[in-house]
């Protein structure tokens, strides 16, 4: 009779145990539902246009876990997405910039108070089967036939976009490296009228065979199925190790007053995320930017789309980062 009752009260023990583990799932599972549901309104992000691609596809994803969020996504040069939060005070909840120090430079301290490393590139030199030489081009020669008379290129322009400046900051690299004096100033000299305002307007200028070559981010290149030149190194922008040989060159760009001018050394690319000051729906900008820096998430969609996680990074506003986003970040 004893055994039968302890084994009872084991039995009793389970269930009720059983009970409390699917009740709590339960709960668990209301919460998440709830978050989703009571997150809502529109979400204005200003991002740089290398990650339009990738950014719609986190959009989408998004809006599977909080589908009453309308994501408002707008593209554009890094400098310039700045620009229309300092200069025009454009509504805006999210940056994400091309290149860190965008915000760092223009952003921080006054619209935005942190800062968080999330993902990388490298500079290539693009084009399709129909430019003028597309069987010749390699590492060792890019730089002489973008030179030559019947060869037409673009690129960004270096006061709107990070990738603008990345081009001079390139070229630069290429006159070291190749040593051959002279090549930046034929370079940066040559077809100035295909210079455009961020990196991706110059692509359809290539599809309608209006330019032969651009320098862009080898992501651009891999989301746009075209075909790409991949640099040395020592040339490219994409080796934290080469960093302090990458620093040797640097690029003047306008800087938050007029008349004022920021040098931009060289230095592995590297793109930053924050959420402004003022942003007008802190709850969803706080979802998405967790979103966008989660493993599983958001950044196993950038990865996808050949732009590689660099979380979690040191940055010099942790003291500034909310406790939830700590975890993203080195100190």
């Amino acid at each position: 009779m004893k055994t039968i009752l302890k084994k009872y009260k084991q039995l009793i023990l389970i269930l009720l145990v059983l009970t409390f583990s699917v009740s709590c799932n339960n709960t668990n599972n209301k919460n998440k539902q709830n978050d989703g549901n009571t997150i809502s309104g529109k979400l204005i992000i200003f991002h740089a246009g290398s990650l339009s691609v990738p950014f719609k596809q986190i959009a989408t994803e998004f809006n599977k876990e909080y589908p009453n969020v309308k994501v408002v996504l707008e593209p554009d040069g890094s400098r310039k997405c700045a620009r229309k939060i300092t200069d025009l005070n454009q509504d805006c909840d999210i940056m994400a910039s091309a290149d860190y120090k965008v915000i760092d430079n223009l952003l921080i301290p006054d619209y935005a108070d942190w800062n968080i490393k999330f993902a990388s590139n490298e500079m290539a030199i693009v084009y399709n089967e129909k430019s003028h030489y597309a069987n010749e081009i390699n590492k060792n020669n890019w730089y002489k036939i973008l030179l030559k008379k019947d060869v037409a290129f673009g690129r960004s322009d270096p006061n709107s976009d990070p990738c603008g400046y990345r081009a001079v900051l390139t070229s630069k690299l290429a006159e070291k490296f190749y040593k051959e004096t002279g090549i930046v100033k034929k370079l940066l000299a040559k077809d100035l009228n295909y210079m455009r305002p961020k990196e991706v307007d110059l692509i359809s200028l290539l599809e309608a065979n209006a330019i032969d070559y651009i320098y862009l981010y080898r992501s651009v290149a891999e989301q746009h199925n075209l075909k790409f030149l991949i640099l040395p190194d020592s040339v490219n922008l994409k080796n934290p190790e080469f960093d302090e040989y990458y620093s040797t060159v640097s690029v003047a760009v306008n800087g938050k007053k007029p008349g004022e001018k920021i040098t931009h050394k060289g230095e592995a690319m590297v793109y930053g995320v924050t959420i402004l000051k003022n942003a007008k729906n802190k709850p969803a900008a706080e979802a998405f930017t967790k979103f966008l820096l989660s493993k599983k998430k958001g950044v196993k969609i950038m990865e996808l789309n050949g732009q590689p996680s660099v979380i979690p990074s040191y940055t010099s506003t942790f003291d500034k980062i909310p406790d939830s986003f700590k975890q993203f970040t080195k100190n």
